[in-house]
Parts: structure tokens; C-alpha cells; sequence
């Protein structure tokens, strides 16, 4: 949903290649076996390089956080927040998982820079729809 929100061309690029990649981490992670008659993808350092590269490049963009953020501010930012947790929420599920069954390590490292992404890239989106991000104000 998010890809279909993103008018930026080279964002939607990106989250085609991502969904690819999470594809083949979907494909390790359902096999069963070592000796699968089928070439299982591999999910490693390249993708996780990618996002860190990605991650790298929308940041530069930005101005530093001085705070914690509220999310939301268009539904396209909201979109890449709710992903952002569900991302986080899968990582702790193959976290599980690797407790049981032998997990590539890469995978693991994939989710945990996915969140990343995906929280940087909602600041980016905010950022080209003109939005300031509302800054968390902790009542104590």
C-alpha cells in the first residue's frame, strides 16, 4: 500500500526492490530443508548493504533529530510509520523462529535495517510533502 501511495519515482524503485528482497527472505524462511531440490534465494549482505545505503542517503537529506517524533502528518508518512512497526514486529518473530530453526543471520540484520528504512524514510516523505514532523513533548 505504501508503494502505491509514493509518487516519487526512485522511493517507488526502492520499495519494489525491498518487496523482492523480503520476497526471498519469505522463500528461506518457508523451506524446510538443507537439501531442497529448489535454489533457495539468498538474503545477505548486499541487501542489507542496500538499505544502509538507502538509509544513508535520505538522512544526508535531512535535518538531525533533536527529538522523538510524532508520527503521522499525511497518510502517506502515517503508511510508512504503520510499516515501520510491522517490519519491527517481524523481526521479533524470526527472532523466535531462529530459536528453533537455524535463521541466516543476514535476514535477522535485513529486518532490523528495515525498520530503520522505513522510520527514515517517513521522515523523507514528510520532508517532500512540505511537513514538519511534530516533535514529541513528554509530559511527566
Amino acid at each position: 500500500m505504501l508503494r502505491d501511495m509514493v509518487n516519487d519515482e526512485q522511493i517507488r524503485a526502492d520499495l519494489l526492490s525491498i518487496l523482492n528482497i523480503q520476497m526471498a527472505s519469505v522463500s528461506v524462511l518457508a523451506s524446510d530443508c538443507d537439501d531442497c531440490p529448489l535454489e533457495i534465494p539468498v538474503v545477505g549482505e548486499d541487501q542489507v548493504s542496500f538499505l544502509e545505503k538507502k538509509i544513508d542517503e535520505m538522512d544526508a537529506a535531512l535535518e538531525p533529530l533533536t527529538s522523538f517524533v510524532i508520527p503521522g502528518g499525511a497518510p502517506v508518512v502515517s503508511q510508512a510509520h504503520i510499516v515501520r512497526t510491522v517490519c519491527r514486529r517481524t523481526e521479533r518473530c524470526i527472532l523466535r523462529l531462529s530459536q528453533d530453526v537455524n535463521i541466516q543471520e543476514d535476514i535477522l540484520c535485513f529486518y532490523n535495517r528495515l525498520s530503520d528504512y522505513f522510520f527514515v524514510l517517513s521522515r523523507k516523505l514528510s520532508q517532500l510533502s512540505g511537513l514538519i514532523q511534530e516533535p514529541w513533548k513528554p509530559e511527566l
